[in-house]
Formats: C-alpha cells, structure tokens, sequence
C-alpha cells in the first residue's frame, strides 16, 4: 500500500473514535454519543487496518483464522480471532462470532452455512483439531480470507461504539478521567490504531462478567489505569505502559489452572505497538 493511502487511515478513524461533543461529560449532561454515519473506510484503508489486526491475532496466516488455543473452551475465528462458544459452555467473555455473523448478514453479505449455527459445533478442541483440514473448516478459513474488509468494518464499529458504552458503564467518580484519556490517546495515528485495536483485543471493559477478583482489563480499565499525561505520544505510550499493567493484574488474578502467565510475553509485544509512532 502507498503511504499515501496508509496516511489518511488515522483520520478516519478519529472521526470514527471521536465523540460528536467536545464537552466533558459530567452527571447532568447527556452521555456523549458517536454517531453511526461518521464512520467511512476506503477499500485500501480496511485492508490496512485489517491486516494491522490479523498481524496482531495471528500473524497475517490464513490457517489463524480457525484456531483453538490450548487451554481455552472455545474457538477463536477471524482476523480478530472472534469468539464463538460450543453448546453448553457460558464463559466470562463476550461472545463476539455471532455478532460478527448477524452485522455481516445484515449487509448483505453471504456466509457459510456452517457459521449460521447459533453454538459452534466442535466441542472441544481435540473435536475442532480433527477438522481442521476438512470442507467445513478449509470453507470457513477460505470464506474469512476472501472477507477481510466486514470484519474489518465489524471490528471498527466495536470500537466506535466503545466510548458511548464507557460513559454508561463507569463509576461516576471516574468518567471525566475516562473521556479525557479517551481523547489525549485519540490525538496520534498510534493512539487511534490502539483504540479500535484493543478493544476487538479484550473489548471495552463493560461487560462485568470479563474480571477476576473485581478487576477488568478492557479499555475503560486501562483509561482509568492511565496515570497523568499530555496529549499526543506521550498519552499512547502511557496507554501501552497501562494497558500492560491491567493484563499484568488480570494474570495475577487469574485461576492458577488457567495458566495465563504464559501468554504475558505475547500481550505486551500487541501493547508496545500501541506506543510506536505510525509512519
């Protein structure tokens, strides 16, 4: 891609990330809101950012787009290694395949069969492991490669959506501090890249349930993690540092079985991107 085309992307998305008010929020104004048609990607700018994500997720591989990862219930599909639970497993974190399939079918767009299935049919990973290189499989990976720019559009709208659903979920002593380290990460490329990106990451931190021992590490607990800071690099440096420290947190809290230290040093190299210029 030219760099031409690579530097329009942060301010697309800024207009994406950006509230319509530029008035801090406080108990007695309306939350601020994004509106839905601020938003518009060009065909070269979704594939950038799409293949920013897939880096992240699973280093650009088409076979990454099918994965189970060792120890975990469910398997992770997509770019953005969307999440999609057997029958009869209810985790802590939001379950996003269906999401993306419901907003993908809702634009017209045709998916395979097999990813219509209200609960993902391999129930385990040895179940899902076997598969992998049979038809429904090979169809889905080959369907998702061929897709790149929905799911991008599905990730972008995730993080679009974030700010408004962080003003009605945070403590009220702690919105200002939210919405103002929102904006200073949102004045730099990298910032802006590290907004939509950590939130199809590890989501917006409103959903409760994604904690351990009370504690969260989605985006609203790293923007309350953030310590003082100015705008600009120096807001997405220190968005890297805090989003480092809440995963650190979270593997501390995390069920000893669960054996999370181990994806530690794999999380904080996605982090420091976030604190690198883009050019």
């Amino acid at each position: 891609m030219q760099a031409a085309h690579f530097f329009l992307l942060p301010m697309v998305l800024l207009s994406a990330c950006q509230p319509t008010s530029t008035t801090p929020p406080d108990q007695t104004r309306p939350l601020p809101r994004v509106q839905s048609n601020t938003l518009v990607l060009t065909a070269n700018q979704k594939a950038r950012i799409g293949k920013m994500i897939w880096n992240n997720e699973s280093g650009g591989k088409i076979s990454g787009l099918t994965h189970w990862n060792d120890g975990e219930e469910f398997p992770s599909l997509g770019i953005g290694h969307f999440i999609w639970y057997p029958k009869g497993f209810h985790g802590r974190w939001t379950e996003t395949w269906p999401e993306f399939i419901q907003y993908a079918t809702q634009r017209g767009v045709l998916v395979p069969k097999i990813a219509l299935e209200k609960e993902c049919p391999w129930p385990n990973r040895a179940a899902f492991t076997r598969d992998f290189d049979q038809p429904q499989l090979t169809g889905l990976r080959n369907w998702l490669a061929a897709n790149i720019g929905i799911q991008t559009e599905f990730i972008a709208e995730k993080s679009r959506s974030a700010l408004p659903n962080m003003m009605r979920a945070v403590p009220a002593a702690q919105r200002q501090r939210v919405y103002h380290n929102y904006q200073k990460v949102a004045t730099t490329p990298n910032g802006i890249y590290a907004l939509v990106d950590y939130v199809n990451f590890k989501g917006d931190g409103t959903n409760p349930r994604e904690s351990y021992a009370g504690q969260g590490w989605g985006l609203m607990w790293v923007l309350m993690e953030m310590g003082p800071t100015s705008a600009g690099q120096a807001a997405a440096q220190e968005f890297a540092a805090a989003a480092k420290r809440r995963l650190d947190l979270r593997i501390q809290n995390s069920p000893k079985a669960r054996g999370e230290s181990r994806w530690r040093e794999g999380w904080h190299r996605r982090c420091e991107t976030y604190a690198q210029p883009v050019s």
